[in-house]
């Protein structure tokens, strides 16, 4: 099983130390789990605009093709102006639809205000469920006092919380894919 953790951002270094954070407790707890860590500020991605998956730059066709071929993922956003940023959703634009049905997506986010976690009840969820990919119910929100000066997280009730979200996508995934295994046997 192969946990993809992606930073769906092109600026900042909270998200994806967030979801770093995520895949080290994955890869603690759950050896047995292969984790990669996907950072779209490596990559110069194209804007989706409908052409085959095939025709785009190689960076574009190296980010559809990890994140197609994950069997379970951690996506991390900073918060701007009440959304996800630009690279994300495109991101979500150019993977097909079925490269994402039942798998198991967990969130992380990352923002000024506390306000700003219902984007992902608001954005992130809907999304997920258009992909009928099946959602963690827990998630993590951070703010800047969450970290210090040196952008390591010092609250102890996030590291608490991301330690949850890390066992539960793992949990869904083994359940669902015991349970897959079930049907298709």
């Amino acid at each position: 099983m192969k946990l993809l953790g992606i930073s769906g951002t092109i600026i900042g270094a909270k998200t994806g130390i967030l979801v770093r954070r995520v895949l080290e407790e994955v890869k603690q707890k759950h050896p047995e789990i292969e984790v990669e860590y996907l950072d779209l500020m490596d990559y110069e991605v194209q804007f989706c605009d409908g052409r085959n998956p095939s025709a785009y730059s190689e960076d574009t066709k190296t980010v559809i093709q990890k994140v197609s071929s994950a069997d379970f993922y951690i996506f991390g956003t900073p918060i701007f102006q009440g959304s996800i940023p630009g690279p994300l959703k495109n991101l979500f634009d150019l993977i097909h639809p079925n490269d994402f049905r039942n798998k198991v997506m967990g969130f992380v986010a990352n923002g000024g205000t506390y306000q700003h976690y219902l984007v992902i009840e608001n954005q992130l969820k809907p999304i997920a469920g258009y992909f009928r990919a099946f959602v963690a119910p827990g998630y993590v929100y951070a703010n800047n006092e969450h970290f210090n000066q040196k952008n390591e997280i010092v609250d102890p009730d996030l590291l608490r919380r991301i330690s949850e979200l890390a066992e539960e996508v793992v949990h869904m995934q083994k359940a669902l894919k015991g349970n897959l295994e079930i049907v298709r046997g």
